[in-house]
Parts: C-alpha cells; structure tokens; sequence
C-alpha cells in the first residue's frame, strides 16, 4: 500500500486528489496539508511514501517544504504538481529535492502512474522534458568563474564511463538511446545509472540531471 499525503491550499483540489486516489487498491491517503508548514509536520508525523506537493501555498511555500523533508533524512519522496506554463518555480522545486514533476491538468492514470513510479524509487519528468526544462530554468545555477566538472568530488568519484553516461543523462537520453549509442545492454546502462545514483548521492535520475548541470557536465543549447 503506498501512502500519500496531499499538500494543496485549494481544499477542492486536495478532495479531487484524495477521490481518485483512494478509489485505487493499492493507494491511500494519510493527511492534508494547506500549506508548507503542516506538510513539513505531517510528514515528521505519518512518515508518508509520497507527497503530492504544489509549490504556490501560503506562508512557507512547497519549495521551502520540499526541501526541508528532504534535508531532515525522511524517505518520503515528492512530487510537485503545479502548472509548468506559469510557474517558474518548478524548476527550483527539483532542485530542491523533488523526485518528479506533473502539471495538474495531467490525466488521472498519467498522476496514478506517476505516485506508483516516485514511490517506487523512478523519476517522474521524463528525460527529454526534464531537458527542456531545466533548460528553460538554467539561469538560475550559480555563476562560477573557471569552475570544471572534475573539480567536484562527485564527478571525480565516477569512472570514465560513467560519467560518460551521466553526461547523455543530462543530455535526455533514455536507457534505450544510451545502450543503442554507446553499444552496450540495457541492464549494462541500468547498473551504471544505479552505481552513479549511490556514488553522488543523486536520489535519482532526475536529480542525476540536476547534477550534470551544477557540475557543468551539461550546458543549455
């Protein structure tokens, strides 16, 4: 059973999530929260697999929330659901530890589908997305003056391969593109992207993303 809780300042749109989420089998909701602060606290309480945060709530924002479950140790995992086209904070959203990102006019099997991939340790954004976004949002990396990826502990951590692979992760490859490019099995490419994954302590492929960009793995096109 995975257990979700609801961050939404909208209380219609909260009972929306909760109606189709609790007419699934393997789903159940465990709390609501209004906003940031009770997110935080209800997380620290019920200690859900998921949390559907927005990240446009009053007082501390799903940004802020989001980012203080993650630095408390809390596996709880969170996907955003905001609007992509008008809010320019999703970005910092996964930056600050997000493990997926939906819009909420996404069709209901797309969101179902979307809990059942975040509880299960995937991302959500798909990778040729995910490129487009971060794309999209890349001027808010810091500006540092001669920084090189190998200069950062957790590229340098990494063989020559993979962060080769981390490199075309960035890129928005796929596991697919990336054995039928560099000629390797699939389950080749997976155990690379897992042994990446624990090396820099990316949580997963998204934030793998994120980091290829921090590092300068990848630049914007």
């Amino acid at each position: 059973m995975t257990t979700v809780l609801l961050a939404d300042d909208q209380p219609m749109q909260r009972f929306g999530f909760r109606m189709l989420l609790e007419s699934q089998d393997d789903m159940t909701v465990v709390g609501e929260a209004a906003n940031g602060t009770e997110a935080v606290h209800l997380v620290a309480r019920h200690h859900p697999d998921v949390v559907l945060m927005d990240i446009r709530m009053p007082g501390l924002d799903g940004i802020e929330a989001t980012r203080r479950i993650i630095a408390s140790g809390a596996r709880t995992r969170i996907l955003i659901v905001t609007t992509f086209d008008l809010d320019e904070y999703a970005y910092d959203g996964l930056r600050a530890g997000a493990s997926g990102f939906l819009v909420k006019d996404a069709l209901p099997e797309e969101l179902l589908a979307g809990i059942r991939a975040v509880a299960a340790g995937d991302a959500v954004v798909a990778p040729t997305l995910t490129r487009r976004l971060l794309d999209a949002y890349v001027h808010h990396l810091p500006v540092v003056p001669g920084a090189r990826p190998t200069s950062d502990p957790r590229i340098t951590a990494l063989t020559e391969r993979e962060r080769e692979i981390l490199t075309v992760i960035g890129q928005g490859w796929s596991n697919t593109e990336i054995a039928s490019r560099l000629h390797l099995a699939e389950s080749t490419v997976k155990t690379h992207v897992t042994r990446i994954l624990a090396k820099t302590g990316a949580r997963d492929r998204v934030q793998a993303v994120i980091l290829a960009y921090d590092t300068r793995l990848v630049t914007p096109m």
